[in-house]
């Protein structure tokens, strides 16, 4: 990490922070090899006397603030509705149909072909650096959210990294991203959709627990003419290769579809409070 870097942020921690971007900095990446602009969101001391603090790491950070991310905190801790947390949205680069997407393979038309490389920024590069500037503030559980390509990429990483998340959120997430073109005459929902392939394929990760969103209103292609969207066939069949893993479909996974939901921002601002209650709300919530 960028030696600069440190006491920026220390200088900025002194000022008794509230609910909001502290500033959006510059992280350099030797792995992704350029600057990553990300955001730090913080609770307000007074919720959080002990400075312990979860992790949610958030890709494509700059949709949080068009999603007003900061009010949506502010009314969750005033409600003393969720734990303390420190958020920290991922700004996407120029290169995020690259960079985004599963480490394990790129689709069928080369796209994801960076994403082991961001998988390992943010394991060996952003992880250790935040624990680096919260030294002793973090309760070592964390988690990993992001919408559309960004889920699929959080849904991905967290997987493959189970060992260092506890939590993972996909807002209408990408999970039809596949190996072979649909409209090829050989494609197969059960053998080119790369995630649900993973995760049938894997060991289940203890511990892990999962959120969805979808909405009726995502998309409009029924690739199998059965009525229900794909994203949402995608997400349901995904749910049910992890129930068929020994996941608890009510204590390790929430399934939450709201009825003319879009694939935009708004919708997902509508759905961001139900995950962090469902993922870090207290036990009174």
């Amino acid at each position: 990490m960028n030696s600069v870097f440190l006491p920026i942020f220390e200088n900025m921690l002194s000022v008794n922070p509230e609910i909001k971007s502290l500033e959006t900095l510059s992280f350099p990446s030797k792995l992704l090899e350029r600057n990553l602009r990300i955001d730090f969101y913080l609770p307000p001391q007074s919720k959080n006397p002990m400075g312990l603090l979860d992790v949610l790491i958030i890709n494509d950070g700059q949709d949080l603030q068009t999603m007003g991310f900061d009010s949506i905190l502010g009314k969750l801790y005033r409600a003393d509705a969720i734990r303390p947390i420190l958020c920290v949205g991922i700004h996407a680069g120029p290169l995020r149909k690259f960079e985004y997407g599963t480490a394990l393979t790129a689709d069928y038309k080369g796209r994801g072909n960076l994403a082991r490389r961001y998988m390992y920024f943010i394991v060996e590069e952003l992880m250790p650096a935040v624990q680096l500037l919260f030294p002793d503030k973090l309760k070592n559980r964390w988690a990993f959210a992001g919408f559309s390509l960004g889920g699929l990429s959080a849904l991905d990483i967290s997987w493959k990294q189970g060992h260092l998340f506890n939590l993972t959120g996909i807002f209408s997430g990408s999970l039809w991203w596949r190996t072979l073109d649909k409209d090829d005459p050989d494609y197969q929902d059960e053998q080119h959709r790369i995630m649900h392939t993973q995760i049938r394929d894997g060991e289940a990760v203890p511990g892990l627990k999962f959120f969805f969103e979808c909405g009726t209103a995502d998309e409009t292609e029924d690739r199998n003419k059965n009525g229900v969207i794909d994203s949402i066939d995608d997400t349901l069949d995904l749910i049910s290769a992890l129930t068929d893993k020994g996941y608890d479909p009510e204590q390790d996974i929430c399934y939450y579809e709201i009825a003319g939901g879009k694939h935009d921002i708004p919708t997902w601002a509508q759905a961001m409070p139900v995950f962090l209650k469902w993922g870090f709300g207290k036990p009174a919530s």
